[in-house]
């Protein structure tokens, strides 16, 4: 079978599980979306052992950035004198500036992982009720940004290494 026939199989059926992961025994701690968005992002990067190392790094490190930014924003008076959106915006806007300047360290180069951690984070927090508070940023629950979107990026990233392995598993040298 060539390789993105099986690929495209080996994906479909892992995608039915993580799928039914998400759905029920795990529901409520693992989050399909953000494991989608890990698991394109290792291919994206490659598909080898760099790109799950860097889709882990770099996507939890983009996910503790955005966790980060959200606690200062939780933090914001309502009466701050810019208003509330505008300071939401430098604090954002700041810890993104950050968070692509540490692309000068190696470890922390995928750019793109990091990025898409972050805005993982932000959808999450934003989209989902009552999440995008002090309480829940800074507590020991399934509820922290920091604990479930980072678990649900390494199922994520353990999903599209199954995936390349049983793809890889399938396919036969000749129809390359």
């Amino acid at each position: 079978m060539k390789f993105l026939t099986a690929l495209s199989l080996s994906i479909a059926g892992l995608a039915g599980v993580a799928t039914f992961l998400a759905v029920g025994p795990l529901s409520g701690i693992f989050f399909i979306w953000a494991a989608t968005i890990a698991w394109a992002t290792y291919f994206a990067l490659g598909g080898d052992c760099d790109a799950a190392k860097n889709t882990g790094v770099c996507g939890i490190f983009g996910v503790f950035m955005a966790w980060y930014a959200a606690t200062l924003i939780a933090n914001i008076s309502p009466t701050a004198a810019l208003g509330f959106p505008l300071m939401a915006a430098i604090i954002v806007t700041v810890t993104v500036a950050a968070m692509c300047l540490a692309a000068n360290i190696k470890l922390f180069a995928a750019i793109p992982a990091s990025v898409l951690g972050y805005s993982a984070t932000f959808a999450y927090l934003l989209q989902t009720p009552d999440k995008l508070s002090k309480e829940v940023l800074t507590g020991h629950s399934w509820d922290n940004p920091m604990i479930i979107i980072s678990f649900s990026f390494i199922v994520g990233i353990g999903f599209a290494i199954a995936s390349n392995k049983l793809a890889t598993s399938l396919t036969t040298v000749s129809d390359d």
